[in-house]
């Protein structure tokens, strides 16, 4: 049926639309950005599965690459085109910039909206309830107390948004605000009274939401389309069988489904948690004058946390009594081989599972009884009250809900899989609580099952999807399989002649800690020193730390560490000082090797510290190893070399950004030379000139 779409008329629109963009912009037709928009053009159109992967080497344009074949079938076919990045600095690049160029220079007729989840914007309601002393003091709102005094934050907050100063958007407040006050004035579908809230016709969520309907195109991220679909698909974003999906960034696609599908609960604060809520409900029925429906279900939770209590006390005792390994300071860890739980734990898991099952269903059925009163089904003393109590009760029944989660889980886990596919589970232990979590070790099952199988068609593309040269490893964590089509697009630039590669002659082996960061303390000032700017990238907050502290002042005073400011001011204030003609070395981790577009002079130099080997005390990634050795397979060398391999690529992306551009990444690693598997992490890199293992000759 879809083949017939792509007829001469449709070809004849994308490739003028192409032609009429490169016109507007100067460009020359790109060879890998033409084979993209055909091959997209030729999936979307296709016979199911309607799967397409594109690796799209930097400098392929790739949003054009698939915005120009999507959108003009899209409306073809009546679909929606869903856009999800991982990174808000993409999604605002595709709306701010991308988008608006194509929709002037292409000639193609759509429109577009941004979609963020609801936790991104500011509930008007709970706000509002922060500043009024009488709401804060009459209502538990919230299970946290607060560290420090919010109310000068909330209160220019609220004058900001009244003076049409802020967009309520938590992207959008300037002066930053830290996560657990953020949570104290957002809220969830369960604390939303929608339409019947007071606030609703200047909600910030609401008039994003309201901008969707009817819309060609939506950017959104993979954590509100992993919400939406989790939510049954349609709640946010269109209906998966109605929509293209274009998952750009999407090497993160299987780690953020992991995030996602986890579940973990902290036994003392659950504990804990579960005394107040009998408090909570006592003072809201005393609230409402007793009425006997709300106080028959009342009672009832009196009895399931005290039963819920008896069971976790007897589930935290065995958790506390197993062994733990200490992972820092602050942290100890125990991790069940291959998933399985010990006996003991299972059955406190699974007598806690059914009083706290009920609690959530009875705390879901308050939740109702105060929507009917909203609604006025109901009619109780003080009802006018019901919109207070309606986000403790939301939040008290998503409490429930996640603890659910997390006991079914481990009650399920005596064979190791919980009914779902291998999990990882471990305990972490700190000096105040004991926390069990579980997380899935197959996110590509759950995206076959939520996405994959639903979605009319969709297209994975990122800069790094390949691994040592082959798709293989993001099909098996992402869960498609060899009838999903699959396209490399190598980039269009020049490296040989734009950039250089160099492993400096060392003495030191990475995997000794204080010799290697010894000796990079010692480089660093030569290797940076000269730079108009540099980025140096570290695998460890612990070595970072330990290289700052020997570096000499006259470097520190140039450079911008992760962690002493937001990402967002470290990098406006590294562009600044370049702008002015000074020097500025940016330095940092993971999040700093990838997503981060300095061109030209904002980066000339890349340092990497260490090769982006995992972190082997991360009990995740040791269940992956243990599961890959159970299956007969080598999880060094199935796992985590190509997944450094992929890192190592995303880190040295960083250096050229344009055909013009220019610079050097230096490796302080020689195991790239002296180890087996160094060969293919240099063979995985683009055509760098190569300088390996000479010692870098002064400047001058």
């Amino acid at each position: 049926m879809t083949g017939t779409v792509l007829d001469d008329a449709l070809k004849g629109e994308i490739q003028d639309a192409y032609r009429s963009w490169l016109a507007a912009r100067g460009f020359r037709a790109r060879r890998g950005q033409r084979e993209m928009i055909a091959q997209v053009a030729r999936t979307l159109t296709g016979d199911e599965p309607r799967l397409l992967v594109v690796e799209a080497g930097t400098g392929t344009g790739k949003t054009a690459g698939y915005c120009l074949p999507a959108i003009p079938i899209a409306r073809a076919l009546g679909k929606s085109v869903v856009i999800s990045t991982a990174t808000v600095a993409l999604q605002e690049q595709v709306v701010l910039r991308d988008l608006p160029d194509l929709k002037r220079h292409s000639g193609i007729e759509f429109d577009f909206a941004l979609a963020k989840g609801r936790g991104r914007y500011v509930c008007l309601k709970r706000l509002d309830d922060r500043l009024r002393d009488d709401a804060q003091h009459a209502i538990p709102l919230f299970d946290e107390a607060a560290d420090g005094d919010d109310t000068a934050v909330f209160q220019a907050m609220l004058e900001a948004f009244a003076g049409k100063r802020w967009d309520g958007e938590l992207d959008s407040w300037q002066d930053g605000v830290d996560e657990r006050a953020w949570r104290q004035v957002t809220t969830d579908h369960r604390g939303c009274t929608r339409n019947r809230c007071g606030y609703f016709r200047q909600c910030p969520f609401f008039k994003a939401r309201t901008s969707l309907e009817g819309v060609d195109v939506v950017v959104a991220n993979h954590d509100l389309v992993l919400s939406d679909l989790a939510l049954g698909g349609g709640a946010v974003l269109p209906e998966p069988e109605d929509t293209i999906y274009v998952l750009d960034e999407a090497h993160h696609l299987p780690d953020k489904t992991q995030q996602h599908f986890a579940a973990s609960s902290r036994l003392s604060g659950t504990l804990s948690w579960l005394e107040t809520v009998n408090t909570q409900l006592g003072s809201m029925a005393q609230r409402f004058a007793r009425p006997d429906d709300l106080l028959g279900v009342v009672t009832r939770v009196a009895g399931r946390c005290e039963s819920a209590r008896a069971a976790l006390k007897t589930l935290h005792g065995a958790a506390a009594a197993l062994e733990f390994v200490p992972r820092d300071d602050t942290l100890e860890i125990h991790r069940f081989p291959l998933g399985r739980v010990p006996e003991a734990l299972v059955q406190g898991a699974a007598a806690a599972l059914e009083p706290m099952a009920d609690l959530a269903a009875d705390l879901g059925q308050i939740h109702g009884l105060l929507q009917d009163v909203l609604a006025g089904d109901l009619t109780w003393q003080n009802g006018h009250e019901a919109e207070d109590w309606l986000p403790v009760l939301g939040q008290q029944q998503g409490r429930a809900l996640a603890a659910v989660a997390l006991l079914r889980d481990y009650a399920g886990s005596a064979d190791g899989d919980g009914g779902a596919g291998m999990h990882a589970r471990w305990a972490n232990r700190t000096e105040f609580d004991v926390e069990l979590v579980s997380a899935p070790l197959q996110p590509g099952a759950l995206l076959r099952r939520h996405l994959w199988e639903r979605a009319f068609a969709a297209v994975c593309t990122s800069a790094t999807l390949t691994a040592l040269g082959s798709f293989q490893r993001f099909f098996d964590r992402a869960g498609l399989d060899g009838s999903t089509a699959a396209l490399t697009i190598a980039s269009p630039f020049d490296f040989p002649n734009i950039a250089t590669f160099t492993v400096p002659a060392m003495a030191s082996d990475p995997r000794d800690f204080q010799g290697h960061s010894d000796e990079v303390a010692a480089l660093l000032p030569g290797l940076v020193g000269d730079d108009v700017s540099a980025l140096v990238l570290f695998t460890s907050w612990r070595q970072l730390n330990e290289v700052r502290r020997q570096l000499p002042d006259d470097l520190l005073a140039l450079l911008r560490f992760q962690g002493d400011a937001s990402k967002q001011a470290l990098l406006d204030a590294h562009r600044a000082a370049v702008d002015r003609g000074e020097r500025s070395v940016l330095v940092g981790l993971a999040s700093f090797a990838e997503g981060l577009d300095l061109p030209d002079d904002y980066c000339r130099h890349v340092v990497i510290v260490k090769l982006p080997f995992a972190v082997p005390e991360d009990p995740l990634d040791q269940a992956m190893a243990e599961w890959a050795e159970a299956q007969g397979r080598n999880p060094f060398f199935d796992i985590a070399v190509p997944d450094a391999a992929l890192r190592l690529v995303q880190a040295c992306g960083r250096l050229i950004r344009h055909e013009g551009d220019h610079g050097r990444i230096t490796l302080l690693d020689r195991r790239i030379l002296t180890q087996r598997y160094g060969r293919t992490l240099l063979d995985s890199l683009p055509p760098y000139r190569m300088d390996l293992g000479r010692p870098r000759r002064a400047a001058g």
